[in-house]
């Protein structure tokens, strides 16, 4: 039975005889796409032009560009470059021409003459490998696009509940500037999110003390590194008509793996309501 069907094959000679051996033989046992070259010149345009070439089986003695030298312009070129390559060779058989080969980047060196069976084994060895580090790639796609595909899905689950959520949701640099805003906050202070994000907290935000208000920030940001969180703190954001909207407010520090500050969230829910009743209770106690 034939394998490795969908492979593919480039065999360097420049004797028209080895060619035709060689490729036989392999044809005889596999169901590889088979591509000859009988010059080293060839072969470069050949490994070029082919795309999908998985091994290549390369002759050192040849004239004009030997083995060595085509093998080296296979490795400088980005498309060419991870290509194995086994060498083949009746006349280059000492340890330093083999040493020679495998520096030039060739993944075997091979002495002819050569046993049939050892030359398929070579071959089935590599594709094999190539099979393996194939399927390995598969899996390792199918668990980055699974991973992707999770991430998204939080990603914009997250969003969703941003969206929808009733409390006003602004996100600030360490600068106090407004980095993003959803669209509760943009409710709120009759602000589109693009205005907001050309201001600062300063611009929309007023503690409950008058006497606070020239350099609040500096005391959020020295109160933040300090504990992380500020909550329930009872302040006013100014609207764009100037209408001070009475808030609950919270405000916590995202820190970098340095633990600095490189966020601040800030999440006001609008006490509007709360303080008309309360107004109206007092009334009510009063008139009683």
């Amino acid at each position: 039975m034939k394998r490795y069907a969908g492979f593919k094959l480039l065999i360097v000679d420049d004797h028209e005889h080895n060619l035709f051996t060689l490729h036989t033989l392999v044809e005889r046992y596999m169901d590889v796409e088979i591509l000859e070259a009988i010059s080293g010149q060839q072969a470069l345009d050949i490994a070029v032009r082919e795309p999908g070439i998985d091994l290549i089986m390369l002759d050192v003695q040849m004239p004009e560009m030997d083995g060595f030298q085509t093998a080296s312009m296979l490795k400088i070129r980005k498309k060419t470059k991870d290509i194995p390559i086994i060498f083949l060779t009746a006349a280059f058989k000492t340890e330093e021409f083999q040493e020679k080969g495998y520096e030039v980047g060739g993944v075997d060196y091979l002495l002819k003459p050569i046993d049939d069976n050892q030359l398929l084994n070579k071959i089935s060895t590599y594709f094999r490998l190539i099979e393996k580090e194939r399927e390995l790639n598969k899996i390792l796609e199918q668990k980055v696009a699974e991973r992707t595909a999770e991430l998204a899905a939080a990603k914009q689950h997250l969003e969703n509940i941003i969206t929808h959520m009733g409390e006003a949701l602004l996100v600030l640099n360490p600068e106090g500037e407004i980095e993003s805003a959803n669209p509760a906050a943009c409710k709120m202070l009759d602000y589109n999110e693009t205005d907001l994000l050309e201001m600062s907290i300063g611009d929309v935000f007023e503690e409950e003390e008058e006497e606070q208000a020239g350099a609040f920030f500096g005391t959020w940001l020295e109160a933040l590194i300090r504990t992380g969180a500020l909550s329930r703190i009872e302040a006013c954001l100014i609207a764009k008509d100037g209408r001070r909207v009475p808030i609950l407010f919270s405000r916590t520090a995202v820190k970098d793996s340095d633990d600095k500050i490189n966020h601040i969230v800030c999440i006001a829910k609008d006490m509007t309501g709360y303080i008309r009743e309360l107004d109206a209770m007092k009334s009510v106690s009063k008139g009683a």
